[in-house]
Formats: structure tokens, sequence, C-alpha cells
């Protein structure tokens, strides 16, 4: 039997499942979500040792980052999950004050998680977590480039979640590519924005939607008016974290004129701070994922550039927290998003030449604006789009369980966090309960219609232009022509008034 015909049976087996409504129920899926939290409770030992082996994370970084990400996301969608599975009721317009309106929230059925390799559990975990709240079975394919992480987590799915909902394929693009021939009813991917592309053109097959997430050149725009030590901090903890391989970490700086000396200098501090005289010993600084991507990297360094590190082992796949300046935009390491330990300056006169330099280019994922200035803050806000934006920090905003993490353009489409994972894995259905009773109501509705002039959809018409332009009135006023409309439609039926 190939694998084609295996993936087939897999997925026919999932949609059986999900058909006769094995995560219908509040109870099904709050459940599954306490078996996901107790396979993070019980096997940290396991998950930490898979992370030190793929990306040479720490036991602390390992648990933050990762183990503790998926249990906020968790506990988020717990106190939510209840009433988003109730019917959302929705306040009735005039001409529906007889009926009932309401949002139900239902799932789309079976859902494809391709995860990315840099935080291969969280990535793989924390969007299974919102696909089984939301009640639909999931297909996970972990990344493959990150193979004992991928390993743990076929090993222990099923051993803590319920195998007829939830599934677990590893493998390569081989794997990939015949899951993409398959039929799903909603597909999540985490990469790159070639892959992306691929995912997106296979997903149009069957006109399945997707989320997206990608990444980009996220920029940091630092003025002169920001405290530098504390921006130093900020960028440097987000940027060398896992060795650069995140993708909302700064992937280049734009530095307000006059400031760029001062501002290495606290760069440098930082990494002195953070990491020790040499890098490579320090236990909490993190390796590249494989040799082709470390040699990818380290072709982006020019020697003429460097003001710090530089520094590289090819066996031990380690690169130094570098920082350059002097960077052309022509230069091949603003060509392409880093994905390294490297940070590139560029020198900017102000604030709004950084604008004009974002804005020529493709829309990020992440914009970061370092300043004190009000003023300054709201005009970067109000005149660049990015998927998110921390101000005076980095990346901190896609961990706030309320807020939507996502892209746009390039950078992705759709989001995820808390609520907001919720709903990408739902259909919001509409629906209107209308009464059998107050038919005469609706003759309006129903040929034959008048051959004059119908004065009530005249009287209405001028409301809502009325509405449009501008001229609404007090609340009272609108609630008080409503009212009225509704009146002289019921006695225009009531005593067959012809108009």
């Amino acid at each position: 039997m190939d694998q084609e015909l295996d993936y087939s049976e897999i997925i026919s087996s999932l949609r059986k499942s999900f058909m006769n409504g094995k995560l219908k129920s509040y109870e099904a899926r709050r459940h599954q979500l306490i078996q996901l939290n107790k396979l993070l409770d019980e096997n940290n030992e396991a998950i930490c040792d898979a992370l030190w082996k793929d990306l040479r994370k720490s036991n602390a970084i390992a648990k933050t980052t990762e183990i503790l990400s998926v249990k906020i996301e968790l506990a988020e969608i717990m106190v939510l999950l209840d009433n988003f599975m109730k019917p959302e009721r929705i306040k009735s317009d005039w001409q529906n004050m007889q009926n009932t309106l309401e949002i139900r929230n239902e799932p789309y059925g079976i859902v494809l998680v391709l995860s990315a390799w840099n935080y291969p559990l969280l990535l793989s975990l924390k969007p299974i977590a919102g696909a089984i709240a939301a009640g639909n079975c999931c297909v996970i394919k972990p990344s493959e480039l990150a193979p004992n992480t991928a390993a743990v987590i076929e090993h222990l799915i099923p051993k803590y979640m319920d195998n007829d909902c939830i599934r677990v394929i590893n493998g390569g693009v081989p794997e990939t590519t015949a899951l993409l021939r398959e039929r799903f009813d909603y597909i999540f991917y985490t990469g790159s924005t070639n892959v992306g592309k691929i995912i997106l053109k296979a997903a149009s097959n069957y006109f399945t939607p997707v989320t997206l997430e990608m990444g980009g050149k996220c920029p940091a725009i630092v003025d002169k008016t920001s405290n530098l030590d504390i921006a130093a901090n900020r960028i440097v903890w987000g940027k060398f974290a896992n060795s650069g391989q995140t993708c909302l970490t700064v992937d280049y700086i734009l530095c307000v004129d006059g400031i760029q000396d001062e501002l290495i200098n606290a760069l440098k501090k930082s990494i002195l701070r953070f990491y020790g005289e040499d890098p490579q010993k320090s236990i909490d600084y993190g390796r590249m994922i494989n040799n082709r991507n470390f040699q990818r990297v380290i072709k982006l360094i020019k020697k003429s550039n460097i003001v710090h590190g530089g520094n590289f082992d090819e066996k031990d796949l380690y690169i130094s927290p570098t920082v350059l300046k002097n960077i052309s935009v022509d230069d091949d390491i603003m060509k392409e998003e880093i994905f390294g330990p490297l940070l590139p300056i560029i020198n900017v006169v102000d604030v709004k030449e950084a604008v004009q330099f974002i804005n020529q280019r493709e829309k990020p994922l992440a914009i970061y604006i370092f300043s004190k200035e009000k003023t300054i803050i709201d005009f970067v806000l109000q005149n660049t789009s990015s998927g998110g934006v921390s101000v005076n920090d980095v990346i901190m905003h896609a961990a706030v369980p309320s807020l939507p993490f996502g892209g746009v353009g390039e950078s992705g489409m759709g989001a995820y966090n808390g609520i907001h994972s919720l709903k990408t894995f739902s259909h919001q259905k509409s629906c209107l309960i209308a009464t059998q009773r107050f038919e005469s109501l609706n003759k309006i509705r129903y040929p034959p219609y008048p051959s004059q002039e119908n004065y009530i959809l005249r009287f209405i018409t001028n409301g809502l232009n009325k509405k449009i332009d501008g001229r609404r009135g007090n609340r009272y006023l609108t609630i008080g022509t409503s009212l009225i409309a509704c009146g002289v439609v019921f006695s225009a039926y009531v005593y067959n008034f012809k108009f």
C-alpha cells in the first residue's frame, strides 16, 4: 500500500470521527486540552532534551519559549471555550425586531498543521490547541529539520490524545507534498514565504482556507529620544535569542543619524552582559539548525562591516552575535530575511526617511519603534503596515494572548492567539431565526409590487441617506424614526393601505 493511499485512509478515518461528533461537545474538547497540558507537564525532560539536540536550547529557554508558551495558550482557551461554543446573540435592527439573530462558531472539519523548525514544539502544539478547542480533527506535520523534537511529538501525541481525532505524520518534502494532495478543510502553515506560496497553490485546488504565518525583514527604528541602553537590551534579547532564528526578530536597525556609535556601544555592552566574553561557552546561546543554514548566513557577512562579533565554528554550527554597520541597501544581507545572529545597522536622517524605507519594501511581520516622542510613535503607526508592532520593545506583542498574531502581505495571512485561535479554526455561521407570526409585515417584499411611488420605501431610504450623510442626529431621534417606520409598515398592512 503506497503512502498516498495511507494518507487517504488516515484522513478518511479522521473525517469519520469528525462526522460522528467526537469533538462536538465542550467536555470532549476540554478533555483533549487537559491531556495536552498533561503531556507537557509529564515530559519536560524529554522535550527539553530534544530541543537541546536540535537547536542547543537550554532548559530555561526551552521551558519558557516553547513549553510555557503552549501552556499560556491552553489556559487562555480554557477560560474562553465555554462561552465561545454558545451561540452569540446579535442585536436586531428595526426590520428584524421579530427575528432572532445569532452567530454560531462551527469547526471546519479536518485541519492540517504544518509547523516550522525554529520553535518546533510551540509551532506544532499551539495551533493544535486552537484547532482542537474549535472542534476540528487534526493532522500534525512537524518539521523534519528538528528531528528530535518531531520524534518526541510523534511518540507522545498518541499516548495522551485521542488517535481517532489527532494524528502525527513525520517526514520531509515528499510526505508534505503527498499530504497537500489530500483534501483538508483548513491548512495552517508556519514557515518561509516561498513554501507558503506552494501551500497556497495546493490549497486552491479544493478552495481550502489557509493561515500562513511567515516572516520577512522586521525593522527596528531607533530614534534619538530613546534610552539607548534599554533599547539595546531589548533588541539584543530579541535578536540573538535562538541564534537569530525567530521570524519576529529584529532583522535590521534603522538608526536616526547621529546616534549610531552610541547605539553600537550600547549593543556591545548588552551582548557582553547576556552572553559573556565568549558566547560559544554560554549555555543560553543557541546554534544554527543545520550546516545549510549556517553556510547561508556566513555568506551574508562582509568583514569590512563588522563592528562586533563575526566569529564562527562550522563543526559546532556556531555564529557569534554579530553587529554590522555601513550597510547598503544593495548588500546581500538586505535582500533576504537573515534568520541568523547578524544585526545590520542602516543610518537614516530622520523617522520620516525610516518610514519611507520600510514602505518601499514588502510588509514585515513586525515593526519595532524605540522613541519617547508620542508624535513620532503615532507617525510610524499611522504610516506603515505590518503584522504587528511593539513600541519600545520587541516580539512581546505576540506573547499577549488577547492580541492576534499574524502577518500581512508577504509576511502572511490570518492570525491566532487565544480567542483569535478559536476564531481562526472556526467558521462563523450567520443564523436568522424568524417567527411565522406577523406575516402581514412581510407583504412589502412579496409581489405584486405597487405601480405607484412607494412612500414607505421612500421614507426608509431618506432615513438611511441621513445616516450615510452623517446627519443621523441623537440616538433618541434614531430610535423614534425606527419606531415610526415600524408603525407605518405595520399599519399599512393591517389596514390594507394602498401605496
